[in-house]
Formats: C-alpha cells, sequence, structure tokens
C-alpha cells in the first residue's frame, strides 16, 4: 500500500476530470495498525452475524434496521424524513415532506429488492442498475437516466463544473471501470480481507460515480449487499449510513485524502472503525429489543382475555411501529368498538402512545421501540 496511487487528474479544457487507477490486482498489507482493526472488526461483525441467530423473529426487526439505513443514507443527501415519518402512510405525511418520505420509501424498496435478487443474481452491474432503477423511480432525480449508467459529464460541489470540488472520470470510460470493479468483487485468484475489499469497492464506486444521481444511497447499499453476498452476514442487519452521517465531513474527507493523497490506509482505518462502532451498536440495540420484549410481555399478562390479540398487535408493531384503529381491527379481527377499547388498554399500559392529537384519524405509536433506532 505504501505504493498505492489512486489516479491522475485529466486536463479537459476548462476542467480537469479524475481517471482513478483499476483495483482489480494483487494487494498487499503491511500496516500492522490497519491489520489489528480488521481483527477487531472481523471479531465484531462476527459477533453480531452469531448474535442474530438467538434472536427471534429476527426477520421483525430487520425492516426497522433497513428504515434506520433509509433514513440516515438519504438524509447524508439531504433529505429531511425521520424515522416516525417514514413509518406514515402518504396521505399521513405533510405535503411539503412527501417528496423527502417517497426518497426513503424507494431507498427501502431498492434494498429489500436487492437483498431477495441475491438469491439468483449477484453483485453486478445489472444488479446495481435495477437497484438504481428502484431509487429514482418517480422521485427527484427521475429524469436522470434511472437505471442506466451516464453518457455525460457529471461533478460534484459547486455552482458548475467549473468551480466543482470533484470531477469523475470521463462518462466513455464507465463501462470498463465498473467491470474492474465487478472483477475485484468476486476475484478468487488473490486473496484480499473481505471488508478491506468493500471499502475499496465503495471508494471506487463513490470515485467513478456512475451515474447522473443517486450515487451515494447506491454505493452505501453495496456495503451491506456485499456482506450478505459473501456470507459474512446471513442477515442484512449492518448499515454504515447512521455513521458516515455522524461523521460526514470525515466521510467525504477520507474519500477526498484517497484521490488526492493517495492515502487509502486512512481510508480503510476509518472504514473499519465504522464497522467496529457499528456492530457494537447494532448488538447493543438487539439487547434492548430482547430486554423490550420482556417488559411488554409482562404489562400484557395483565389484560387478561385480551392479551392474546394485544399480543397480535404488539408482533405488528415490532415490525411497524405505527399504527391506526382500522389496521388493529384487520389485524385482530375484532369490531371498532372492541379494537378502540384494546387501543386504550395498551395506552394506559404505555406500551403505545397517540402522536396526532387529533379528534380522528388517530395514529399510536410504539415509542419506546422507536427510541432504539433513533
Amino acid at each position: 500500500m505504501k505504493n498505492f496511487k489512486s489516479g491522475q487528474f485529466i486536463n479537459q479544457g476548462s476542467y480537469k476530470s479524475f481517471q482513478p487507477e483499476k483495483i482489480n490486482r494483487v494487494w498487499k498489507i503491511e500496516d500492522m495498525e490497519l491489520l489489528n482493526l480488521l481483527s477487531q472488526a472481523d471479531r465484531q461483525i462476527g459477533r453480531l452475524d452469531m448474535y442474530s441467530e438467538y434472536i427471534p423473529n429476527i426477520d421483525l426487526f430487520i425492516s426497522m434496521h433497513v428504515l434506520k439505513e433509509a433514513t440516515q443514507s438519504s438524509k447524508i443527501e439531504g433529505t429531511k424524513t425521520n424515522i416516525e415519518e417514514a413509518l406514515l402512510d402518504i396521505e399521513d405525511v405533510n405535503e411539503e415532506k412527501r417528496d423527502d418520505w417517497e426518497e426513503v420509501q424507494n431507498y427501502i424498496s431498492a434494498l429489500n429488492s436487492a437483498i431477495a435478487r441475491l438469491e439468483k443474481l449477484p453483485l453486478s452491474s445489472r444488479l446495481i442498475k435495477e437497484t438504481h432503477q428502484i431509487l429514482l423511480n418517480g422521485v427527484r432525480g427521475k429524469h436522470k437516466l434511472p437505471g442506466e449508467y451516464r453518457s455525460s459529464q457529471n461533478w460534484i460541489g459547486g455552482a458548475s463544473i467549473n468551480d466543482a470540488t470533484f470531477i469523475p472520470p470521463v462518462h466513455s470510460s464507465i463501462n470498463d471501470y465498473m467491470g474492474d470493479l465487478e472483477n475485484f468483487a468476486h476475484n478468487t485468484e488473490f486473496f484480499f480481507p473481505e471488508l478491506l475489499k468493500i471499502a475499496l469497492i465503495h471508494y471506487q464506486f463513490e470515485t467513478i460515480h456512475p451515474f447522473l444521481d443517486g450515487n451515494g444511497r447506491v454505493g452505501r447499499l453495496m456495503i451491506t449487499l456485499y456482506l450478505v453476498e459473501k456470507g459474512i452476514l446471513k442477515k442484512p442487519i449492518l448499515y454504515l449510513s447512521d455513521f458516515f452521517e455522524k461523521n460526514r465531513t470525515l466521510y467525504y474527507d477520507n474519500l477526498t485524502r484517497v484521490r488526492e493523497k493517495n492515502d487509502v490506509l486512512q481510508w480503510f482505518k476509518f472504514f473499519l472503525v465504522g464497522i467496529i462502532e457499528t456492530a457494537k451498536s447494532s448488538i447493543a440495540t438487539f439487547d434492548k429489543i430482547l430486554k423490550l420484549e420482556k417488559e411488554v410481555d409482562a404489562k400484557l399478562q395483565t389484560m387478561g382475555s385480551r392479551s392474546h390479540n394485544a399480543q397480535l398487535l404488539i408482533n405488528y408493531l415490532f415490525q411497524r411501529p405505527v399504527i391506526h384503529a382500522q389496521q388493529a381491527k384487520e389485524i385482530t379481527g375484532l369490531s371498532l368498538p372492541s379494537v378502540y377499547k384494546l387501543i386504550a388498554e395498551l395506552e394506559r399500559l404505555e406500551i403505545i402512545k397517540e402522536i396526532t392529537g387529533a379528534k380522528r384519524g388517530k395514529l399510536y405509536v410504539f415509542k419506546d421501540y422507536t427510541k432504539l433506532f433513533q
């Protein structure tokens, strides 16, 4: 890595674009501090993966992890939808926030679709394009070639290309670069630790910036896809967007540092710290979920004949922790008067809380649960 060269800036007349070096080649690690971080990251992600096997109904909780990832990854790009707003139906969202809400919903759909597609399709340009198309469907950026690599020059920062902070490679080289990235992802001839591989893939993808819009979100989404495809995680339960959002300036600075100073080592260290901290945080969240389950179960035991239907609602709320009376009616099969009595009892036990303050169209949130993801 001492001899690592990130690429070169090419004069394009009135601006200089950056042409990165290809990454599908032999890599050697010589830094002991990096190896130590890699060992810690492997250990923590292994703990998280094992931990997930012992969580009952793990799939119930994955949807909330996906929701948090969607809101945080979209927040990096400027949207302002929080977790509780993202859980609402569109008619319950303020009109001025609906564009942001739709972008978050698209991210959820794109990630869920991509995870499902991994069973038949490897991480590849085809999968990346399919995911991008879902991401930009019907939202801001819908006219910027959803599902297609760009056919023109783009740039990052600045009002125009002439004052841009970064100009990716020319569009005619994208297919070649993405082919190299894909070959590196699936190369079994040269050994390179998987966590460093996806760190490098993420950097390279953001540097290529193959789409006109949505590159950041797709690039962050690819991290989880890679970890699942390679069997490092059995379930999609680790997402780095929250770490990147909390350390946004460092995130961008470290990507820039690779391009301008050839310092890929610092990027690797930052990425591994993100893996370590996020895995620890995810384990802590699962512990809190298990504790909350026990606390709620103890409260339900005091409800007598209503406890069965209350449990049906709780099972739903652990997957989608915002509900209204009509949904509760469909879940339990009770009449509306009975549903309102059940809801009132759950409110009295402080399991759910009404959040609209309205007389009609009331919404109830499983507040103690959503707080675990905020």
